[in-house]
């Protein structure tokens, strides 16, 4: 897919990686529906990306009813949708059993629903618009690109529900396209390590001069526009499909 022809609904799509991709595509010809809570971030968000090019949707993706009306009015905006790119997530940290008790159940539950659950609820609401798109050259109708995280994989302690919320996300992958391949819909997923998003914008100076000693390199935090860059080449690889790909400078979180 070429990203001039990009027609993307972004969750997350504000700040940090999810605004890294809108502004990705609309400099190439694309045009975003930027999904998320934020209403001051749209606004500037939009600004920046022109009216004509972007329009911001208050949305909680953990509500199933209200991202299946907003994904049809961003079709409308966009005229067509051929493109999902889930980057709505929540840390969620806590230990199981912490200084005050165990981790409240709520806690656990709105973790997984909105990275696990929020992601596919996005994407399946995505799909079922995509499997009527008339098909490129190469049969392809739509892509979707889903987050994880490293933590997937290394899941420090205090991250038992981010972990568990993100290894889902790698879970689904391979299922999700293996069935929408019928339609032409490509499925992926990115796993990035530590990013400079506003998830970690507070985090004090030694803290990350810390984390950033244990990537061997680039020893530095990832920079979002390298997540957008990932996006983009998956985009126009129609062979890349069912796969999570690591971006994280080879780092392997240690347990703490």
């Amino acid at each position: 897919m070429q990203l001039s022809h990009a027609r993307a609904v972004i969750t997350g799509g504000v700040s940090g990686l999810g605004f890294a991709v809108a502004r990705q595509l609309v400099a190439h010809g694309g045009k975003v529906a930027l999904f998320d809570v934020n209403a001051d971030k749209g606004a500037a968000a939009v600004a920046e990306l022109g009216e004509a090019n972007a329009r911001f949707f208050r949305t909680d993706v953990s509500d199933e009813a209200q991202v299946v009306a907003h994904v049809a009015a961003a079709n409308g905006f966009l005229g067509g949708l051929n493109v999902a790119v889930n980057c709505a997530g929540i840390l969620g940290a806590g230990r199981v059993l912490g200084k005050t008790g165990p981790m409240p159940l709520a806690q656990f539950s709105t973790t997984v629903m909105v990275n696990l659950v929020g992601s596919f609820n996005v994407a399946k609401a995505c799909a079922d618009l995509m499997q009527h798109n008339p098909a490129n050259a190469d049969g392809e109708r739509g892509v979707i690109v889903n987050t994880a995280s490293v933590a997937a994989y290394e899941g420090q302690i205090g991250q038992a529900a981010y972990s568990a919320s993100k290894g889902g996300v790698v879970g689904m992958t391979l299922p999700m396209a293996r069935e929408l391949a019928r339609f032409g819909i490509r499925v992926m997923t990115i796993a990035p390590g530590v990013f400079w998003t506003p998830m970690v914008d507070g985090m004090p100076e030694t803290v990350r001069t810390s984390l950033e000693a244990t990537i061997p390199f680039p020893a530095r935090l990832g920079k979002p526009e390298e997540y957008a860059d990932l996006v983009a080449y998956i985009l126009g690889n129609v062979y890349l499909n069912g796969e999570t790909i690591r971006l994280d400078g080879a780092t392997r979180l240690a347990p703490k």
